[in-house]
């Protein structure tokens, strides 16, 4: 969900009277945008606005201990009730957030297709600062949309960005809101690079492509793609997971999913979710896998990445584990 939707639930959960008080603080092109926004949401379900009020929350909560103690406190106690993924997230994105020079508006609301035509000639590294700056989900879609030979130079990059000059990370920002004026976009000047933003990355993205990015990056730097293999949670990983943790995912995850994720898969990773099912819901989701016949591998893979990606939040928040196979080590 990007982040103008979750802007629009949020704004919409408040009432007219609270909503009105935020239109106050906003400039008018951020208003037109929000707008827009609000327009075309439809029917809000109740969860989607219970999971943005609560990311709100979550988020408010942890600029107030960044203020009360600098960014380690709120490290500290966010990893205490959040888990360390979970917390490292959350600072990533309040630090871009404090960094933006741009307001309201994010790469997040541009179109990936439309944003790689205005940066697909740029420097590889300009691009990887970019690509720093967007959601996972987002950052794979437009890695996607990239020319292919580009997309191993630009993720090589993206894992060695570490700590950049906020002057340098400024002067990009102001040369892309620039180019991005035409269709509404704009640039932050916080950068969070790394071999695990890439592993994120990759995770969102089709598997065919991520594979072959990730050959790429290997062949330039083996020891840089061990780090982002290891930091990579696919379908196959749920092998790893015990079987209490797969009945938590059996009772959360959507069957028609289910379904097609299972398809084609092995039979032991068949085999795990089976034994945790009743001998007449294994015999049911059988036949459903056999009627489902000859289906495209894109939309096998769609299936599993939902399902990793909601297996991998299930893990942050602490209600299954992700073991390794031997001993206290988890994937994640």
């Amino acid at each position: 969900m990007s982040g103008m939707r979750k802007a629009a639930i949020f704004v919409l959960s408040l009432g007219e009277d609270l909503a009105a008080e935020v239109f106050k603080n906003l400039k008018t092109e951020e208003i037109e945008a929000l707008t827009r926004e609000i327009s075309t949401l439809g029917v809000v379900q109740p969860q989607d606005a219970e999971n943005v009020l609560e990311e709100y929350y979550t988020m408010s909560m942890a600029k107030s201990y960044m203020a009360e103690g600098g960014v380690e406190y709120a490290k500290a106690i966010l990893v205490k009730s959040l888990g360390p993924e979970e917390a490292r997230r959350i600072i990533d994105r309040i630090m871009k957030m404090l960094q933006s020079t741009e307001g309201f508006y994010s790469l997040e609301s541009v179109d990936p297709q439309q944003l790689s035509k205005f940066i697909q000639n740029e420097h590889p590294q300009t691009v990887a600062l970019i690509l720093a700056q967007l959601d996972p989900t987002k950052a794979a879609e437009l890695l996607t949309a990239l020319p292919e030979g580009m997309r191993a130079n630009v993720t090589l990059r993206m894992a060695s960005l570490k700590d950049i000059s906020p002057d340098v990370v400024e002067r990009v920002s102001a040369f892309i809101a620039k180019k991005l004026k035409a269709i509404g976009g704009s640039f932050g000047s916080g950068a969070s690079g790394g071999a695990r933003a890439v592993a994120e990355l990759l995770n969102r993205m089709e598997r065919s492509t991520s594979r072959g990015v990730l050959e790429k990056i290997e062949q330039e730097n083996p020891q840089l793609a061990i780090s982002i293999r290891d930091m990579m949670f696919v379908f196959d990983d749920l092998m790893l997971i015990d079987d209490a943790g797969i009945r938590e995912i059996l009772q959360r995850v959507d069957k028609k999913s289910l379904t097609l994720a299972l398809k084609g898969t092995s039979p032991e990773l068949q085999q795990q979710f089976f034994k945790n099912m009743s001998q007449r819901a294994v015999e049911i989701l059988k036949e459903e896998i056999e009627v489902l016949g000859a289906v495209k591998v894109r939309d096998v893979e769609k299936a599993q990445q939902e399902i990793v990606a909601m297996v991998t939040k299930l893990e942050e928040e602490g209600v299954i584990a992700i073991g390794s196979g031997g001993g206290d080590e988890y994937v994640v």
